[in-house]
């Protein structure tokens, strides 16, 4: 781990801005998929699992749009239930909207994740 050595008596002030949690962002953004209003989100960080999730959403009938760490997600027009699998072998937190799915429809098709 780096660290910086600060010697001089002045003061260091700036601002440091935190990118989101992939872990927490994930869960979030499979909240859309239980209302049909928009809603957008913040600080959300550009990574692959986040892309992928994006990904599946757009293929279950969401309307996304993306300006830098903010989201929006439509879900009014969510037309399927079911998630590909070669999506759902790309990260195992995906089963994480297939609760979202049957929190809404009452159901959802889905393969097991794949083991890493």
């Amino acid at each position: 781990m780096s660290s910086y050595v600060i010697k001089g008596g002045k003061r260091l002030n700036g601002v440091i801005t935190n990118s989101g949690s992939k872990n927490a962002s994930l869960p979030i953004l499979a909240t859309a998929l239980l209302n049909p209003n928009p809603v957008t989100f913040y600080n959300i960080p550009d990574i692959e699992d986040v892309r992928t999730t994006l990904k599946i959403l757009r293929i279950l009938g969401c309307k996304i749009t993306r300006k830098y760490d903010k989201i929006t997600i439509s879900s009014a027009n969510l037309h399927r239930t079911e998630i590909p699998k070669e999506l759902m072998h790309r990260l195992r937190s995906t089963v994480i909207l297939a609760g979202a799915l049957i929190g809404r429809f009452k159901e959802a098709t889905f393969s097991f994740p794949r083991r890493m």
